[in-house]
């Protein structure tokens, strides 16, 4: 049973839509091949600099609405996903076990495959994060940027490679994005911590919840990825069964979450561990809207 999702489609005008448009069809659902997503990728690499040139000669822009109402429509619409997706696997868990609903092909239910689309769609909305972050003449740190371009393109490779395992990260992604904007929307300014600013007490917590979150997916995601490649290539060894999905997918899923991971954990040691020098400021956190540090007013 999935009451909201039942609701939504008796009650929600929503309109008919192609089955490209609710179904994963590679070659007609849009940004479904690799040269267009990488082609939209690079335009945004390529705005954001763009903007931050002719930023240099200009005063920053407030933007102060347009970030709240930018900010609002994400957490919503996280907090939204995240419940159908919940509602969709939960049943599934408790018919057919843990692995099942990790693993099994039958998590890979037509609903889910559509919120896995919303999802990745969600994450191009993100990307504007960066345009106000430029706007503002912020700093557009390696970490904020890689992160946002990466996590399109890895909710992208997961769509082809149908890895049933997805949900467990997109899920915790969705939580934490949901838990931050709404310290954001209750945070009058926002400031990153630098020599003479104000610092946000429950930063340094929400760090230590997102290298945790990452620490919990590498452990999901290397353990489909193990029970995939052991059950297909090595089944002398101990597994399980196999898990949904494509070996190329997992295997580039665990290199970029194990990167973020690494990229964390660098962050929290420079931001909370290493003595302050001078006015130097820490700028390689900043935040985003999907779990990504801070974000900025």
């Amino acid at each position: 049973m999935a009451p909201l999702a039942d609701f939504l489609l008796k009650h929600a005008p929503i309109p008919h839509l192609p089955y490209h448009l609710t179904h994963y069809v590679r070659g007609a659902t849009p940004l479904s091949t690799q040269p267009v997503v990488l082609s939209v990728l690079a335009g945004y690499l390529a705005t954001i600099f763009g903007i931050r040139e002719i930023m240099k000669t200009r005063q920053p822009q407030k933007l102060t609405f347009l970030f709240q109402v930018h900010n609002a429509v994400l957490s919503s619409g996280s907090a939204l996903l995240l419940v159908l997706m919940l509602e969709e696997i939960v049943p599934i868990y408790w018919r057919h076990g843990v692995f099942s609903a990790l693993c099994g092909s039958e998590a890979w239910t037509e609903r889910m495959e559509m919120y896995y689309i919303i999802n990745y769609y969600i994450k191009y909305v993100e990307l504007l994060d960066t345009v106000f972050l430029a706007l503002k003449k912020k700093p557009l740190a390696f970490l904020h940027v890689y992160h946002h371009s990466a996590t399109a393109f890895l909710c992208f490779t997961q769509l082809n490679g149908k890895t049933s395992i997805s949900w467990t990260v997109i899920t915790q992604n969705l939580a934490v994005h949901v838990l931050m904007c709404y310290l954001i929307t209750t945070q009058t300014t926002i400031i990153m911590p630098t020599a003479g600013g104000a610092k946000i007490w429950w930063k340094k917590y929400l760090t230590t919840m997102q290298i945790v979150q990452f620490v919990v997916d590498l452990h999901l995601v290397y353990f489909g990825t193990y029970s995939y490649f052991a059950s297909t290539y090595w089944p002398h060894l101990p597994v399980l069964g196999t898990c949904h999905g494509t070996e190329s997918a997992a295997v580039f899923g665990c290199a970029l979450l194990s990167s973020y991971l690494l990229l964390f954990i660098k962050f929290y040691i420079d931001t909370y561990k290493k003595p302050a020098r001078g006015k130097k400021s820490v700028t390689n956190g900043h935040a985003t809207a999907n779990g990504n540090g801070l974000k900025e007013d």
